[in-house]
């Protein structure tokens, strides 16, 4: 890992996704469809996708809406030192014990307030050599399906440069194998697919 870019802190977690939040100021890392990693110590660490970021409101928020003029200065000061977090929702898709990348479910989750990197090219690359992590995301209910997988693929073949094409094509390929059978879900993903070549 070359350079270490902490997203956020864990808010709540489980064994088949967690939610990070971070500050308004620190959403220009983590974008929709990023692989995430959350290190828990001893050659542990979790991955996830990023399949949503939501920005709740607040009191303050609520009356600023309504005013008729609101000054760049409150504009800034409100985005700058919002105490509302950003909230990102993450699907596990795998884990690394000791140096090996699993795309099974983790053995635990991440605890309250651990810290959230995004990954480098590097562990991007790493982890998706393979294509068995595509289950997790076809199981989540709450993502949208081929948007998360079109966002993903694209950072993931840019990860890979020259190679990234190829790599593409392959995950495509993979994503029209496993949806054979669910025609609608399959024209989604595709459909979003095609918005990326």
């Amino acid at each position: 890992m070359t350079q270490q870019i902490e997203i956020g802190r864990l808010l709540r977690a489980g064994t088949t996704g967690f939610v990070a939040g971070c500050r308004v100021n620190q959403l220009s890392a983590p974008s929709f469809g990023a692989l995430l990693r959350a290190p828990l110590g001893e050659g542990y660490q979790i991955f996830g996708l990023i399949y949503d970021i939501r920005i709740d409101d607040d009191g303050l928020v609520r009356q600023l809406v309504t005013a008729d003029h609101v000054s760049e200065e409150v504009m800034k000061d409100n985005r700058e030192r919002r105490i509302v977090p950003v909230e990102m929702s993450v699907l596990t898709v795998g884990y690394e014990q000791d140096g090996k990348v699993i795309h099974l479910l983790p053995p635990r989750p991440p605890l309250s307030l651990d810290v959230v990197y995004l990954c480098d090219d590097k562990d991007l690359t790493r982890f998706t050599e393979k294509f068995g992590y595509f289950r997790h995301l076809l199981n989540c209910k709450d993502a949208p399906v081929g948007e998360v997988f079109a966002a993903h693929i694209l950072q993931a073949g840019r990860a890979r440069g020259a190679e990234g094409g190829r790599w593409m094509e392959a995950a495509t390929q993979e994503i029209i194998a496993l949806l054979r059978d669910d025609y609608p879900a399959l024209m989604s993903a595709l459909g979003a697919l095609a918005d990326i070549s």
